[in-house]
């Protein structure tokens, strides 16, 4: 009998050390698919970075560029319009300015008929600023916009009544106060500047401010004239046109003067002392002298009892001359001393004398009149008037 063979264990499956084929293929792919999209994702992020940081780069060069215009947003705006109104000035092309019109880029501009175009807002800045510098009473009075045709001052001239009150006593009624109301009204104030068209035509010449210039010029002229003289017809009402009484019995609705002493001259510098004083003195802190050069002459020679002039000249390039310690205005049309003249005005004007303006300058251009040339007809309304009758004095020359 043949003996079997040992026995030695259960026959087991061989052990695989490698993965299967498929799922080997399947995670190449995916992690193939995987580095794809990161590589893709990395390059995205990198180019956003760069782009951010040029961005960043540039801003930085902007503001620190020394020839980086200041302001330019500010300015942008006045640009059309500017160069509309050039065109109309040099060759009276106003397409430009209707269209701003239309579009409503600038202010609102006003056809032929209506009294011509207003100008741009760089030449009105010149206007106002030659008219603010004149040696005029607009320096020292209270100047208003107005967009009515007339402007309304209401003044308390009346002394309010008051009285003092316990918890005993029954309280007194007191006085009403007296109200006047004037009214400023605006007149048409106007300059007709010329110019050939062969100036117009040269591109260097600067129409604008040529023009500017020239009304200015005119405009504080006939100002000047009208706020110390002018009769209220067609005109301001100068302040030395109202009825004037001796202070001593002034009511209001006039001037109240002193004398002086003498129809040529000073009988001694205390009538200036005396003038000083006439005026209340809730006026006196922003008071003013105002004189014509031709006085002011013969009052800078004037000394007090210790041989000290009583005029001083400004210590600071613009600061006005002082007397008796008041700044001076040089106002030419004031009167020359004569007989009976009020040569001299002292008073508060910012708060007495009143100028009333509106803010809109227009201008015509016309080629018809004065051929060759051209005319520009400028116009704006402004007024002028007595606001306060206590607060203005007059020294008027004459014996008694």
């Amino acid at each position: 009998m043949t003996e079997a063979p040992p026995r030695t264990g259960v026959a087991m499956p061989p052990v695989q050390t490698e993965p299967h084929p498929e799922l080997q293929t399947n995670v190449k792919a995916a992690m193939a698919e995987f580095m794809n999209g990161f590589s893709a994702f990395r390059a995205d992020v990198e180019k956003r970075f760069a782009r951010q940081e040029q961005r960043m780069k540039q801003t930085e060069q902007k503001s620190h560029n020394p020839t980086r215009p200041h302001l330019s947003a500010a300015m942008t705006p006045e640009v059309p319009h500017q160069k509309a109104f050039n065109a109309y000035l040099r060759f009276g092309d106003d397409d430009g300015l209707r269209g701003l019109e239309l579009e409503g880029k600038a202010l609102s501009t006003a056809v032929n008929s209506d009294g011509g175009y207003l100008v741009d807002p760089v030449t009105s800045d010149s206007v106002q600023s030659v008219l603010s510098g004149a040696a005029s009473i607009r320096q020292i009075a209270n100047v208003v916009t107005v967009e009515a045709t007339s402007y309304d001052v209401l003044v308390d001239h009346g002394e309010l009544g008051h009285g003092w009150a316990n918890e005993v006593d029954a309280t007194s009624e007191t006085t009403t106060p007296t109200i006047d109301r004037i009214a400023i009204p605006l007149h048409e104030l106007s300059a007709l500047p010329k110019a050939s068209q062969r100036l117009l035509d040269d591109a260097a010449f600067d129409i604008e401010g040529w023009l500017a210039g020239r009304i200015g010029e005119k405009f504080a002229r006939a100002e000047a004239a009208a706020f110390v003289s002018g009769d209220g017809i067609d005109k301001p009402t100068g302040f030395l046109t109202h009825a004037t009484a001796h202070n001593d019995s002034w009511t209001w609705g006039g001037l109240g003067y002193v004398n002086s002493g003498s129809e040529s001259g000073f009988s001694g510098p205390e009538v200036l002392i005396d003038l000083v004083y006439a005026l209340g003195a809730e006026y006196r802190a922003g008071a003013s002298f105002v004189m014509n050069s031709q006085t002011a002459g013969m009052v800078r020679k004037l000394k007090d009892a210790d041989g000290r002039f009583l005029w001083s000249d400004g210590l600071a390039a613009g600061e006005p001359a002082r007397l008796l310690g008041y700044p001076v205005v040089i106002a030419e049309d004031m009167p020359d001393i004569a007989a009976n003249s009020y040569a001299i005005a002292f008073g508060n004007f910012g708060v007495g004398y009143t100028v009333a303006e509106r803010p809109d300058l227009r201008i015509l251009r016309d080629p018809f009149s004065a051929k060759p040339h051209v005319l520009f007809y400028a116009t704006k309304r402004v007024g002028g008037d007595v606001s306060d009758f206590a607060a203005i004095k007059l020294l008027r020359f004459s014996n008694s």
